[in-house]
């Protein structure tokens, strides 16, 4: 991977992806990174660097991996699944698969403008929007970071006619806006509603993904889909936006006592 201009190397979100998976099962079965890499026969700094995604092993590596651990295929599908998605990314300020860069992520910071935030969604909700029942698993199994620990920093603004618009039947709504208050109550997710108005510079919904290393990635909703960037210039804009949005939201206690307001006197 080349250098950064400040000489250091450039962490790869895919990479961090894989060695999550692999920091995961490993500490499941209790091994130390010293055990793991006597049993696949491998440095333990080895073990730490695809841990950290600062290289990319071999496969033959990752079945050794998944063998000693027991993992099932778990960490094969995971590596299979990075070399597709390299194969994707020829160009990282542009194309980056950005569920890969979710799932390594250590802060989330979020605006959604028209439906609830993916990872906050309940199974019914999703499955009014999505059309099979692959997509919805992808979308559930994108939630498992909600319990995993540690967990990420999640700070989601939803404007407020989100609440109103129905999706599915009445009963879909009043349980999504109800899971949406069990999340705010807990410890490091951050839920804001910004009232219907004119906010300066917001546009479309968005995500930015903050990495260990400090570097991020944006992802903007497009009328014809969504657009990936780690271009300086574009995550500058979009986080003066959300800055915009946290302080001009309602705060977090107030955000709650309005989507109980919405679930009383349109979802009951």
């Amino acid at each position: 991977m080349p250098p950064t201009g400040s000489g250091r190397p450039k962490i790869d979100p895919e990479l961090v992806g894989f060695g999550t998976v692999v920091k995961r099962c490993r500490e499941e079965t209790g091994l130390k990174q010293g055990q793991l890499a006597d049993l696949v026969n491998v440095a333990r700094s080895y073990v730490s660097h695809v841990e950290c995604g600062r290289t990319k092993c071999r496969r033959d590596f990752a079945e050794r991996v998944d063998n000693a651990l027991n993992a099932e295929g778990k960490i094969l599908e995971a590596w299979d699944d990075l070399l597709e998605q390299i194969k994707l990314v020829r160009y990282p300020t542009h194309f980056v698969a950005f569920p890969k860069v979710e799932a390594s992520a250590d802060q989330l910071r979020v605006y959604e403008l028209y439906l609830v935030y993916g990872l906050f969604q309940t199974e019914a909700y999703a499955r009014v929007l999505l059309v099979d029942d692959d997509a919805v698993a992808t979308r559930m199994k994108r939630q498992v970071l909600l319990s995993r620990t540690p967990r990420p920093m999640i700070s989601v603004v939803m404007e407020e006619s989100v609440l109103h618009r129905q999706v599915g039947s009445k009963d879909v709504m009043r349980e999504q806006l109800e899971y949406l208050i069990e999340l705010s109550l807990r410890e490091g997710i951050f839920l804001q509603i910004a009232k219907t108005g004119y906010y300066r510079g917001v546009r479309a919904s968005f995500t930015i993904a903050t990495q260990a290393d400090r570097s991020e990635v944006g992802y903007v909703v497009k009328a014809t889909g969504g657009e990936t960037t780690r271009d300086p210039s574009e995550l500058s804009k979009i986080s003066e936006v959300m800055h915009t949005l946290n302080a001009q939201s309602l705060n977090t206690e107030d955000s709650r006592a309005l989507i109980r307001k919405v679930i009383e006197e349109r979802w009951t």
